[in-house]
């Protein structure tokens, strides 16, 4: 279990680094950034949709593009990323304290489930996607409200 969290640590440190020395390059004043808001804004929205008042938007993004030029750390097996961000849906405001858990069957059948973890704005977890194919990704969540919600959608690895 230790093992895994220095992983998920490590690859979550990974991935907003990048972003850290950008944002220590320009002048704060001048870039558009919300707390936490530049993972959410690197790739495209995998799904969106409204469920019950909350807009949720998912990001499936290739830790091998996202890392260009860094080292992978040893022993990882986890190939993307996984991001989903809410936002109330009539105000836009940002809704960042809850639970989320996210189960994937994969083009063999195979299944991974996972607590996504709070990270900045969005919450977040790495998954194995390496096998070509059409992944089905199921989401349980429950936010600050208590009440509890999901989402599924297909993303398809090309």
């Amino acid at each position: 279990m230790k093992k895994l969290a220095v992983i998920v640590a490590a690859a979550s440190f990974a991935l907003t680094a990048p972003m850290a020395v950008l944002a220590s390059e320009h002048e704060h004043g001048s870039m558009k950034m919300e707390h936490g808001g530049h993972m959410m804004e690197m790739g495209k929205a995998a799904h969106e949709e409204v469920v019950d008042g909350v807009k949720a938007t998912f990001k499936i993004m290739s830790m091998k593009e996202h890392m260009k030029g860094m080292e992978m750390p040893m022993g990882m097996k986890e190939t993307h990323h996984l991001m989903v961000e809410f936002k109330d849906a009539k105000s836009g405001k940002p809704l960042t304290e809850g639970e989320v858990r996210v189960k994937i069957q994969g083009p063999d059948k195979s299944t991974q489930e996972k607590d996504l973890m709070g990270m900045e704005g969005h919450f977040g977890a790495d998954f194995d996607l390496s096998k070509k194919g059409k992944y089905g990704v199921m989401a349980r969540f429950k936010l600050k409200d208590g009440k509890v919600r999901s989402a599924k959608f297909w993303y398809t690895v090309k």
